[in-house]
């Protein structure tokens, strides 16, 4: 692939500042395949406004260097753009979590999973696409928390010293004794429709969050359909008792826990909700969204992994 036809966006600030270090490491790998232009994001939603600059200059393909919310913002690119024309997208991984990456195959070495992109094949992956009361719409590629786990990523941004998996562990001790709150909501999609108070719903395009908590194993990017997994309203002990078995991918033999799948659901809460979206805050406390609709886009990004 030439040089001109490739364009490589970079977070240096993922994984709490410490992606910039791999940088110095790609450079070599990237020219030994013949080299690609570098873009380097600065704030937030920059790298969307990178892809859509590289669209215009008729990249062929885009890779995301960073974290869950680079990949996220580089997709919310890529989709603004019509079908035939997005180019093929491949994914460096340098943040804490790295969910997405991991679900789709590609190796958690930032080198090892660049030279993936030169030598491995496209596949055509799903995206999910949310929009709420306030007129807003996102597109998703991993997953849609609403509740406590949305509450568990704004707590894990204020996590010193740890990394990765541990930084959302401490974040989840931390919203069961402070954050322990269930909201009633009515849900329907095209096979079930229910009401209950749930302490956490997400909804699944890849199988887990947070760096290692398998939330929805069954689910798969590329099979046409989201995943949910529910809390309904439970004590703080049996939280606690539930978080292993969300680790380890066993929680749905459980009977406060629900699980489905959906192509597209609708969604009306009592009280506002606290979501995030590929661990980007949707919506965070003082927000007024209570409805929400979510739907898959089958095949709507190819990638290389």
């Amino acid at each position: 692939m030439s040089k001109n036809s490739l364009k490589l966006i970079v977070n240096p600030n993922a994984d709490l500042g410490r992606a910039w270090r791999w940088a110095s490491d790609l450079r070599p790998v990237v020219e030994e395949f013949g080299g690609a232009d570098w873009s380097g994001t600065v704030y937030p939603t920059h790298a969307t406004e990178l892809t859509l600059q590289a669209v215009g200059a008729g990249y062929e393909a885009i890779i995301a260097a960073g974290g869950d919310g680079t990949v996220h913002e580089v997709i919310n690119g890529l989709m603004q753009v019509p079908v035939e024309s997005r180019p093929r997208l491949g994914i460096v991984p340098l943040g804490s979590g790295n969910d997405f990456s991991s679900a789709i195959g590609i190796d958690p070495r930032p080198t090892y999973a660049l030279r993936q992109f030169f030598t491995g094949k496209p596949r055509r992956v799903d995206v999910a696409q949310i929009s709420d009361n306030l007129g807003r719409c996102e597109y998703i590629d991993n997953t849609i928390g609403i509740g406590f786990d949305a509450t568990v990523t704004i707590r894990s941004r204020n996590v010193p010293i740890v990394r990765g998996f541990f930084v959302y562990l401490i974040a989840v001790l931390q919203t069961i004794f402070f954050n322990h709150d269930a909201v009633r909501m009515h849900v329907s999609t095209e096979q079930e429709s229910w009401d209950d108070e749930m302490l956490m719903l997400t909804l699944c395009n890849g199988g887990r969050e947070g760096g290692g908590f398998a939330v929805a194993p069954q689910a798969r990017p590329d099979d046409s359909w989201l995943h949910y997994a529910g809390v309904r309203r439970v004590s703080r002990p049996m939280m606690l008792r539930l978080i292993p078995e969300v680790m380890k991918g066993t929680h749905g033999r459980f009977r406060q826990v629900r699980m489905g799948q959906f192509r597209r659901m609708e969604l009306e809460a009592e009280r506002p909700l606290i979501i995030h979206t590929d661990g980007e805050i949707f919506a965070g406390f003082g927000m007024d969204v209570r409805r929400l609709t979510v739907q898959i886009h089958p095949s709507a990004i190819e990638v290389v992994c």
